[in-house]
């Protein structure tokens, strides 16, 4: 098949967007946020999807700007491969599913109301709440003079409409009215968007990578983040300095269990609690979804990531990456996997995939040359 990779590199972003990211800020006085560019691919990625690709498909590259409508219309691939999530706007991460739908072109991943539903993290919990599937209490914060009185601390705030960890860092986790009037006012100044405000979970943490269509998911093995192993003084939360800032390749934090060490007990509450949520947001072929436990042990949704980070290397501690090598995936068939799920949605030509994925199983086939 004929494959286009969709993609928004760091560099292309910042170049399409130059003048929203810096110009404009420039003359307002105001520096764009560090994490800016935190969602957007790094060459790394983007070659070892190609490459991963490539194993079976003829693949072309195609960046997330003004342009991919045209080049979609030029190459008419059979099938695009999606991790595009550009930068601005509830929305961006439906942008080039919708375009997808409009030329009628084959994609991985949920559709544009799925994306857009989970990157507004309000809505995402007003479904899974509807459904009674537990989250953490919350309200949205437009403007610190909104906050209500008599709220319960500690609090955790984030940007409503952001993944990969932007806009919470160490000090997301208020204990009084002013530490979150000043956090509501700080997203505001550097994200131009409102605040979620939730309850903040005192139990475990885990995030759990997901693979296939409901009701046929293959869930990998859960992964645990060892809040302990956090610098003196941390949160225990999964901050941006805890993922960008202080885990760095050349020297890692060992923050992350996998499989977790857990009862079997838990180990199916968990499961069960991430398949009913794709199964009522109709997550499609791939997902990661973070979990966190209450003060009575009962697991909560914390974030749902349809289209989750896959950096390549062991070092960087990719999440849906370490699930899937637990599990027996290289990295170039995790990938595949992906294509396989999407081909069987859409009647393509994938039938030779069940080859390539003995039941699942067989770790035997699936390791690859990764080893890890």
């Amino acid at each position: 098949m004929k494959i286009a990779l969709l993609f928004s590199s760091k560099q292309g972003m910042a170049r399409t967007l130059g003048p929203v990211l810096f110009e404009d800020r420039a003359e307002e006085g105001e520096e764009p946020p560090p994490d800016l560019l935190a969602e957007c691919d790094s060459d790394e990625t983007i070659t070892a999807v190609e490459q991963a690709l490539q194993k079976f498909h003829r693949v072309v590259l195609i960046e997330s700007d003004e342009q991919a409508y045209l080049r979609l219309m030029e190459e008419k691939p059979d099938l695009v491969f999606n991790i595009a999530e550009r930068l601005f706007g509830p929305n961006r991460e439906s942008h080039i599913p919708t375009i997808c739908e409009m030329l009628n072109i084959p994609y991985t991943g949920s559709d544009p109301l799925t994306l857009g539903i989970c990157l507004d993290k309000s809505r995402a919990k007003e479904i899974l709440s509807y459904h009674r599937i537990p989250n953490p209490d919350f309200r949205v914060i437009e403007r610190a003079e909104d906050i209500p009185p008599r709220l319960k601390y500690p609090l955790i705030v984030k940007p409503l409409y952001e993944g990969s960890s932007k806009g919470i860092k160490d000090n997301s986790v208020v204990s009084n009215r002013r530490e979150l009037k000043a956090k509501i006012e700080e997203i505001r100044r550097l994200y131009d968007q409102p605040a979620i405000v939730e309850k903040f979970l005192t139990g475990r943490e885990f995030t759990v990578g997901v693979l296939g269509n409901y009701p046929d998911l293959e869930i990998l093995p859960i992964v645990e983040i060892d809040h302990s192993q956090l610098p003196a003084g941390a949160r225990p939360i999964y901050s941006y300095e805890a993922k960008w800032v202080w885990d760095r390749p050349e020297q890692p934090l060992e923050i992350f269990c996998c499989p977790a060490d857990i009862s079997d007990e838990l180990k199916t509450r968990i499961e069960e609690t991430v398949r009913e949520t794709c199964r009522v947001l109709r997550i499609r072929d791939w997902a990661r979804i973070d979990v966190r436990l209450d003060e009575k042990g009962v697991p909560n949704i914390l974030e749902i990531n349809p289209l989750p980070g896959i950096l390549p290397n062991p070092e960087d501690n990719s999440c849906l990456p370490k699930a899937a090598r637990a599990a027996g995936y290289s990295y170039d068939l995790l990938i595949n996997r992906v294509v396989w799920e999407a081909g069987k949605r859409y009647g393509l030509p994938v039938d030779f995939y069940r080859d390539v994925f003995r039941p699942a199983t067989s770790s035997l086939g699936l390791g690859g040359a990764d080893g890890h």
